[in-house]
């Protein structure tokens, strides 16, 4: 059995260039006491993992050089020595951007699709679902009434973010990029309304669509927008920083907010979230997210591309904003 893989063989300065990965093709190994052989369906791309690939302290070890690239993935087992799972049960992990994984089953964990896409497993019930979740509720500590601000509001997390805060019944105002994914926010998700940051100057369009400030931030792409949300935030706001994916791909030093002491005057907090964090609580998450599903409350945001030979093309839509919603591929 040939397994199709991508390796990661050199670290990017800035945005990612092909050549920083490997396409091989390698037999299959037998398996051996314990293990389970998975074939993966779709691999998870998230911004999280260009950090991954900066050999800097952080919140997890960075990928290692000639290392299957790290990603999040479904998929199906097709053979097992483990006597905890058998053949033809479904699971999510960290499979890489790879065909075929063999694991002992440390690093997945089952999942029950139903008659649910195997997709939604690497969205709002994965680790987009978890971060939204756990970000928006604990240390947003969102109540009914609130302004609630959330950057790159168009992406995985973000859209279920906004989505989970006009449950709790918050005023909730998306950024995203675009007038079609302005649209998308508040015609279908639901959102009260939303900022165009590519055409909207975003002090002005902050001070007409926030008016009566901002009490909870959820932000995901750091730079000149937080700098710019921090000086229409309320007295007690909290600002919940999940990720600076502006800042990702910079040749130079990262910008920092030139607004902090709003902070200050308004007696203001803001702290980092990384998911794994609340992994002890993830089942109340998938729960609660599950039922809300089921209740009409929420609604999927996804864009799906086929062929692990489209890898580095579909990854960059990332940083493009070339997509909707979480971004998956399929793996043919």
């Amino acid at each position: 059995m040939i397994n199709k893989q991508v390796l990661f063989t050199k670290r990017p300065i800035g945005i990612p260039e092909d050549s920083i990965w490997k396409h091989v093709e390698s037999e299959v190994r037998d398996l051996q006491d314990n293990e389970i052989l998975i074939q993966n369906h779709y691999i998870s791309l998230d911004p999280a993992m260009r950090g991954w690939m900066n050999d800097a302290r952080s919140y997890i070890e960075p990928v290692q050089l000639g290392e299957v690239m790290r990603a999040g993935t479904v998929g199906e087992i097709i053979k097992s020595n483990n006597k905890d799972y058998k053949v033809g049960q479904f699971v999510s992990g960290w499979g890489g951007v790879q065909q075929y994984s063999i694991s002992t089953g440390d690093n997945y964990n089952k999942i029950y699709p139903g008659d649910m896409p195997l997709t939604r497993f690497l969205g709002y019930l994965g680790m987009p679902g978890m971060t939204a979740y756990f970000g928006i509720l604990q240390e947003g500590k969102i109540k009914e009434g609130d302004i609630v601000l959330v950057s790159a509001a168009a992406g995985a997390v973000g859209s279920l973010v906004g989505q989970i805060a006009k449950i709790k019944g918050c005023r909730v105002i998306g950024i995203a990029g675009g007038k079609e994914k302005c649209k998308f926010l508040v015609d279908e998700l639901g959102f009260d309304d939303a900022i165009d940051y590519k055409n909207e100057e975003i002090y002005t369009s902050l001070k007409d669509k926030c008016p009566n400030g901002i009490d909870v931030y959820f932000d995901n792409v750091g730079g000149e927008i937080l700098d710019a949300v921090l000086t229409k935030i309320n007295r007690n706001a909290r600002i919940v920083i999940c990720g600076a994916i502006s800042q990702y791909n910079n040749k130079t030093k990262v910008m920092g907010p030139s607004n902090y002491m709003s902070l200050l005057v308004n007696r203001a907090s803001m702290k980092g979230m990384v998911v794994f964090d609340y992994k002890e609580n993830y089942m109340k998450a998938l729960t609660d997210i599950a039922t809300w599903f089921k209740e009409g409350k929420l609604k999927d945001n996804e864009t799906v591309f086929e062929g692990i030979e489209n890898f580095h093309e579909v990854f960059l839509k990332l940083f493009t904003g070339d997509k909707s919603g979480k971004l998956i591929l399929k793996i043919n």
